[in-house]
């Protein structure tokens, strides 16, 4: 076992790791941060997407040893410390971008990463950088539409589906 430290969601952590412990375990079963949701193993789901000093990463594919040092963020750390909810989430919720909600982990932070980078992202662009986050229930509709909206773009022309 070795010991990791690391600064997850702005709060010094640390606990035990084997090597071959996913970031994505030691986050849920070490810190008990469940947000970070496990689909599938392999990467090609992205509900387990964290940022890893401010770099969107799918945390299956991560040792936990190799963020060791590392600035952690999770959904769980989205939200303002009264329990509001972030401009992403809210919009998430205000234009139903979720559904059984397994994904919206994954997908919230890759919203935050895509509006880092692209702040008025237009839909195919958006449909672009959520190719690794699969939905099983929405059609992507809702969550695109709910992105445009966080980004403060005019929704109004996008049909309800």
């Amino acid at each position: 076992m070795t010991q990791v430290t690391m600064t997850v969601n702005g709060k010094a952590v640390s606990g035990e790791a084997e090597g071959r412990t996913l970031l994505s375990q030691f986050l849920r079963d070490g810190l008990g941060l469940t947000g970070t949701h496990v689909g599938c193993d392999t990467s090609q789901c992205g509900a387990c997407s964290v940022h890893v000093n401010g770099k969107l990463v799918k945390s299956c594919t991560m040792f936990a040893i190799e963020a060791d040092g590392a600035e952690v963020s999770t959904v769980e750390g989205e939200a303002d410390e009264d329990g509001t909810l972030s401009t992403i989430q809210q919009a998430f919720q205000d234009h139903h971008g979720l559904q059984c909600g397994f994904c919206t982990p994954g997908m919230v932070m890759a919203t935050k990463s895509l509006l880092a980078e692209n702040p008025k992202p237009t839909e195919a662009e958006i449909r672009a950088y959520l190719s690794g986050n699969i939905c099983r229930c929405t059609g992507y509709h809702n969550i695109v539409k709910a992105i445009m909206a966080a980004s403060g773009q005019d929704i109004s022309a996008i049909a309800a589906e």
